[in-house]
């Protein structure tokens, strides 16, 4: 049986375990514990799936809680996916800050999933790959 939880203090190697499991895990610093570590300190609202103990998936956001959250990273073990894990955990991060916007930027192997799921597109996102790029 899947329980979800709330979990901000969640320890960086099981985030990054969850990460490598999934698709995630090509797109986020998981050799650089540093940043890990930060990614979990400053994101105030980190969701967890486990099976008994083990992780087998996270949702983790930055958010205001009133008006938007970003959801950076939802990861759910391959083993575990197509169960409504990545759903659950979604609704779960809405709940938290249900007046809030929920936004993320899909990976590419899940732009087909959220559409799926009830969510919009939007096409007028853009980013800065790294604070680097600002200097040239």
């Amino acid at each position: 049986m899947i329980s979800y939880q709330l979990e901000n203090d969640l320890k960086a190697e099981e985030f990054v375990k969850v990460l490598q499991r999934s698709t995630l895990g090509e797109r986020r610093p998981v050799n650089d514990p540093e940043r890990i570590a930060a990614m979990l300190a400053h994101g105030n609202l980190i969701l967890t799936a486990r099976d008994n103990d083990r992780i087998v998936g996270v949702a983790r956001s930055l958010t205001d809680f009133s008006f938007c959250t970003y959801l950076s990273d939802l990861a759910v073990d391959p083993d575990y996916q197509h169960r409504g894990i990545g759903k659950e955990l979604i609704r779960r991060t809405q709940l938290e800050a249900p007046e809030a916007k929920l936004i993320l930027l899909a990976a590419p192997a899940a732009v087909h999933y959220y559409p799926h799921i009830g969510m919009k597109r939007h096409e007028h996102c853009f980013y800065i790959d790294r604070a680097d790029e600002l200097k040239q």
